[in-house]
């Protein structure tokens, strides 16, 4: 809603969401049979959801899914076909000038296809072709190591361990992946401070806190069944305090649609007790401001009546750090605290306040706090704040970063990763006879600054939209294109394969929601979530095309075309994905008994050192980090960007053109900005204007037309959607020790459009 409107806004859910899943349904063709494929969605024989990686409940109801969901399950199991037709119809540079929502709106992959130069078109080509063609081309490198595989979060474990094995028996670890670009700030951040890369809660955790901290995320927009815990928690009386630039309608007020009560007109929970719009990247000095407080209390003994402010004997026992962190939080000046954060001292003591009378509390986050230059510091004052009252490792409290892609977590678990560790790569030397690369391959910035350079001439991608979800638009697509080839795993048509080398194929697979009959029967795959949990995901679908291959077995026909003398019999190993998670429990800690666990119903917890108080870290205890202040240049004449989803919208794919929850219909191409930060720059609401980023090197970068609009988002900030803004983050700016894109702090200047 524009910040103008004085009309009293509904509540997130309710009958909008009601409303929107029956237009999905509708527009796919799809009335009935989406409805019955929706009442398989996270149930204990069905299909995980392709969409969030937001845990499933004990299924006590049979409806488990939710808006985003729906949206997700529509467009996969869409009644819509992109034939070979198609393709002859269109030619690529017809294609490539049309919008994101419009390429994925076309509907399902139908064949295998591969570009031809001569005519600008993609054209069907036979499976037996492709991998003849694409092995050859993997045979022809130099070096394995000019070959780069990327791996989207929606790839199961079963697809995901078997593509990483093939990768090292090829010979090279550059695995880049979509963790790189979203919670690799979290993984790193949490593996230094808890020795873990995970977070530590587990669903029931939210029952048991008694506050819950939410950092940078829009639940109501990207993981909206956790509106469900968070409702739940706020109607028994535990406080949700929210840091968020803008005012997300999620965080403030959710209905059930499965609640009567919550459906009335006004009905509805309050979600956040106490909101809090820092201004964007402040998160770090809240943190601190929080501490500082506390650590006042306890020194002072201003707050007596509590039990205690920090917990001394948990610290004594469990941490390593403690004193150096006191004295960096005594020396940081309140003024200084409160410039870098965008609060008050009086606001920061009171959230402080909040979490010193919670016996339990949970600190949950997203995006907004991972994609920042000081991205790992401003966790780890995160897992600080945790550490100073011991929660971590007792019920109702914890860490809990949630992730976004339905299997991200699994992916990385099973060994996509560009930094393999010594120990897991010996098992699967001795496992499967094979003898893996032991250097450090290429993460995501680093691939496309290869590609760039000619390093590495071949990109294979396992599902996502790669040209699209990376930053430095421009830059990444000249990247791809000076690739001798480019491939593509994928359900939806979708811009990467605009984005082309000399070669190009499209691999078109089965999706979540599909049978999968290989030649042992129909099989299932499994998936891990944000709290790992492991659990089966069987389709129940007809495919939406008989020359659709599984996403294994994909990789079992392009490893025998590429590897001919490999030891793995990989056919063997595609055709029962039993014998796939045999591989995984020989390789991987926390997965015995594998194939008897995934078939009881809700899976099983994989576990976490850390929730046990286990630190796996080189002191063997938690670390506290000490972590400055960010260092910033005010400018007047810049804003610092954040880029968001719209509520249309699931990472790179566009559902649709509105955002219902901020008021906007119709449209993508807008900038939100508050009515004081119009008015001081001589703008006006509806007025165009072009976004320019400028990086250290002197570059500029555009983007262009997008009309303002008036929102509640602090003075100095800026938001739009990404991908259109994704261009204007440079490929070399990134976190300190993760390397992840900083897409939520992007420095923008704006001027008239002149068209």
């Amino acid at each position: 809603m524009s910040q103008n409107s004085k009309k009293s806004k509904p509540a997130a859910g309710g009958w909008g969401s009601l409303t929107s899943t029956a237009a999905q349904l509708v527009s796919q063709g799809i009335p009935a049979k989406g409805a019955a494929t929706l009442l398989q969605a996270n149930q204990p024989e069905g299909f995980d959801c392709p969409g969030c990686a937001w845990p499933d409940p004990k299924h006590t109801s049979s409806f488990e899914f939710c808006e985003n969901g729906v949206k997700a399950v529509a467009w996969e199991a869409t009644s819509r076909r992109v034939t070979p037709e198609f393709f002859a119809k269109h030619s690529v540079t017809e294609l490539r000038g049309k919008t994101d929502h419009f390429l994925e709106s076309q509907g399902r992959l139908t064949h295998p296809m591969r570009y031809n130069p001569a005519t600008d078109h993609y054209e069907e080509v036979s499976w037996d072709a492709l991998f003849a063609d694409i092995g050859a081309e993997l045979q022809g490198l130099d070096t394995p190591d000019q070959a780069a595989f990327y791996t989207s979060g929606r790839t199961s474990n079963e697809a995901a361990f078997l593509y990483q094995l093939f990768v090292r028996d090829f010979g090279t670890n550059n695995m880049p992946d979509c963790s790189n670009m979203c919670h690799e700030s979290s993984g790193v951040a949490l593996k230094e401070t808890l020795g873990t890369g995970k977070g530590t809660v587990t669903l029931d955790d939210f029952d048991e806190a008694d506050a819950i901290f939410i950092f940078g995320q829009n639940p109501g927009t990207n993981h909206p069944r956790m509106l469900t815990s968070l409702r739940k928690a706020a109607k028994r009386g535990a406080r949700i305090v929210t840091f968020n630039p803008i005012r997300e309608r999620g965080l403030e007020k959710f209905a059930n649609p499965k609640d009567p009560r919550d459906m009335m007109p006004g009905g509805g929970t309050n979600i956040s007790s106490h909101y809090f719009q820092l201004k964007i990247g402040g998160d770090l000095a809240a943190l601190k401001g929080m501490m500082k407080a506390m650590l006042e209390w306890d020194e002072t003994g201003e707050r007596a009546a509590n039990a205690f402010i920090v917990d001394h004997a948990f610290i004594a026992e469990h941490t390593h750090g403690f004193d150096a962190l006191a004295r960096d939080l005594r020396a940081a000046s309140w003024a200084d605290i409160e410039a870098g954060s965008g609060l008050s001292e009086e606001q920061l003591r009171e959230a402080a306040s909040v979490y010193c009378d919670s016996d339990r509390a949970i600190c949950t986050w997203a995006m907004g706090l991972t994609q920042h230059t000081h991205a790992v510091a401003t966790i780890q004052q995160i897992t600080n704040l945790l550490l100073l009252r011991g929660n971590v490792g007792k019920p109702g409290a914890g860490a809990c970063p949630v992730r976004g892609h339905s299997n991200v977590q699994g992916d990385r678990t099973v060994g996509i990763t560009e930094k393999p560790e010594q120990p897991y790569l010996n098992r699967l030397a001795e496992t499967f006879g094979i003898a893996p690369p032991r250097t450090h391959g290429l993460d995501t910035v680093g691939t496309i600054e290869a590609m760039a350079r000619g390093d590495v001439k071949l990109f294979f991608a396992m599902g996502g939209n790669f040209a699209a979800a990376t930053p430095d638009t421009a830059f990444t697509e000249a990247a791809l294109a000076s690739c001798r080839l480019t491939a593509h795993v994928s359900t939806k048509l979708n811009r990467s394969h605009l984005v082309h080398g000399e070669k190009a194929y499209i691999l078109p697979c089965l999706g979540r929601t599909e049978r999968d009959d290989q030649a042992a029967g129909p099989q299932a795959v499994t998936v891990e979530d944000s709290m790992s949990m492991v659990h089966a995901s069987s389709g129940t679908n007809r495919p939406a095309s008989e020359h659709l291959l599984s996403e294994p077995m994909i990789v079992a026909r392009l490893a025998a075309a590429a590897l001919p003398e490999s030891s793995v019999d990989w056919l063997e190993l595609a055709s029962n994905y039993d014998r796939i998670r045999d591989g995984i429990e020989k390789t991987i800690e926390g997965f015995g008994d594998y194939n008897r666990r995934i078939r009881q119903p809700g899976g099983f917890h994989l576990g976490n050192s850390a929730r046990d108080r286990h630190w796996k870290t080189e002191t063997s205890k938690a670390t506290f980090v000490v972590s400055p202040l960010p260092q910033t240049e005010a400018r007047q004449d810049v804003l610092t960007l954040m880029t968001v989803r719209a509520h249309d919208q699931y990472n790179t794919t566009v559902y649709g053109l509105n955002d219902r929850y901020r008021g906007v219909f119709g449209q993508r191409r807008v900038l939100f900005l508050n009515t004081k930060e119009i008015e001081r720059r001589g703008l006006r609401e509806g007025l165009w204007v072009d976004l320019q980023s400028t990086d250290r090197k002197g570059k500029t970068r555009e983007a262009k037309r997008f009309k303002i609009v008036a929102y509640d988002i602090p003075d100095g900030c800026a938001a739009a959607y990404f991908p259109e803004t994704n261009g204007l983050v440079p490929v070399d700016s990134y976190a300190v020790g993760s390397r992840t894109p900083t897409s939520k702090s992007i420095p923008i200047t704006l001027h008239l459009s002149k068209t």
